[in-house]
């Protein structure tokens, strides 16, 4: 697990993104109901990948956008 990836992460910086609190997300709200766009969901890649999520690309977000899912796939936990 990315240390510097936790879950506690990954929601605050999608929260960030859609101008809302972070204790206002479900883990299994689909986040493109929520308002997150492609070019947000860039932003986050970018974001994540600089801080160690390497191998994320943006497919692996698109294709299941809660967000339960992505925090498995940032921190190396299962989805």
């Amino acid at each position: 697990m990315n240390t510097s990836l936790s879950p506690e992460r990954v929601r605050a910086d999608v929260a960030e993104l859609l101008g809302c609190a972070p204790a206002d997300l479900s883990p299994e709200e689909n986040l493109f109901d929520r308002g997150l766009d492609s070019v947000r969901m860039m932003t986050l890649v970018e974001r994540w990948r600089a801080a160690g999520a390497t191998t994320l690309e943006f497919p692996d977000l698109a294709e299941r956008p809660v967000l339960a899912h992505w925090t498995g796939l940032v921190t190396g936990g299962t989805a």
